[in-house]
């Protein structure tokens, strides 16, 4: 299980990370780009390419969801409650070198 105080504490240990409202909801942002929102107090949407998303499904199924937005598949809903630290943490890792400046994302190496 990760609360919201480890998530928020993990997701801005990120270089040059912000947490902003969007649409209403907390989105963490690199570079102004969102690579992760809280829809809620349960759960994170993490924005990963087709590959990651599937694989994280695939690893962790109870708990990690395919995230559609129309027919694209866009990354994974993670419930908190189910969440181990651990993935949580790759998938926000790949999620932040994806959408940080080339430059910055090479400051931190890829997991997996």
């Amino acid at each position: 299980m990760v609360d919201l105080e480890e998530l928020r504490y993990l997701a801005l240990s990120f270089p040059d990370t912000t947490e902003e409202e969007h649409h209403d909801r907390p989105a963490f942002r690199v570079g102004g780009k969102i690579f992760a929102t809280l829809p809620d107090d349960e759960h994170i949407n993490v924005l990963l390419d087709a590959e990651a998303a599937h694989i994280a499904t695939v690893i962790t199924p109870s708990g990690c969801q395919k995230l559609w937005w129309g027919e694209r598949l866009a990354g994974i809903t993670v419930r908190l409650a189910d969440a181990e630290l651990d993935m949580l943490a790759a998938a926000l890792t790949a999620a932040w070198r994806r959408k940080a400046p080339s430059d910055l994302a090479k400051t931190i190496a890829p997991t997996g």
